[in-house]
């Protein structure tokens, strides 16, 4: 993997913009951006340790960027949106959407983009995530079933909640989603990135783990950010 690549991928972890500014905060200030929560609803202001959290967030419980009432929620309704907007969604399908929730609302390495939502004030974009784990993903969910091919956008919020716009049809995930990484890359407007490193690699973000070997996460947040700090003098990437 080249350099290059390495930077771009690093743009979900360590670049953050101000609101409503598109300069890129300084070098130095690349420690703090590796353990910092997004502005977001049900986020809090500085990530921290949080011993009752619940289920596929509990994870983080050592270091979280959630609260436990939040993730005792149903996490499906945490925005009013509706995963079974086409009929019941596979258990095995919707632990996956349970863990990618968990890691949105309780991960301090994902370096957020700042973006306009009716529904999120911040996302993350081109999360490099284990190959694994999107492909697990994609096969608990080809069965299941739904009407677009990116949640990000589009939908019909008229009753407060997502229902799909008219003219779409419900049809399977493997139908709109042919492959791993259609799925992984194309259902959140690029949130993910499907990398070539496996689970364990420090390399790429796990959507799980053990939490009593500690969180993997936080070597693949200091790798990029050191790679980055390295290559971006050289390139221009940073302001002054």
């Amino acid at each position: 993997m080249d350099m290059a690549y390495k930077v771009t991928q690093l743009l979900l972890l360590a670049l953050v913009t101000t609101a409503g500014s598109t300069q890129p905060r300084n070098v130095w200030a690349r420690t703090g951006l590796l353990n910092v929560c997004m502005d977001a609803k049900h986020h809090k202001a500085h990530p921290g340790p949080e011993d009752n959290l619940y289920g596929q967030c509990s994870p983080w419980r050592k270091n979280a960027c959630c609260t436990a009432n939040t993730s005792q929620y149903n996490t499906s309704r945490l925005y009013n949106f509706n995963w079974e907007h086409c009929g019941r969604m596979e258990p095995a399908c919707k632990h996956h959407f349970i863990r990618d929730t968990c890691l949105y609302e309780s991960s301090p390495n994902l370096g957020p983009d700042p973006v306009n939502q009716s529904w999120r004030k911040e996302r993350i974009l081109n999360v490099p995530l284990c190959k694994e784990d999107c492909e697990r993903w994609w096969e608990d969910c080809r069965t299941s079933y739904t009407c677009k091919s990116n949640w990000q956008k589009g939908w019909n919020w008229t009753s407060g909640i997502n229902e799909c716009p008219a003219g779409a049809l419900c049809h399977t995930f493997e139908s709109y989603f042919p492959t791993p990484a259609a799925l992984c890359e194309g259902l959140w407007s690029h949130s993910y990135k499907v990398s070539d490193y496996s689970r364990g690699s420090g390399r790429c973000i796990q959507m799980w783990f053990d939490s009593a070997q500690g969180n993997p996460n936080e070597e693949v947040a200091r790798f990029y950010a050191a790679a980055m700090k390295a290559e971006a003098p050289s390139r221009g990437i940073l302001g002054p």
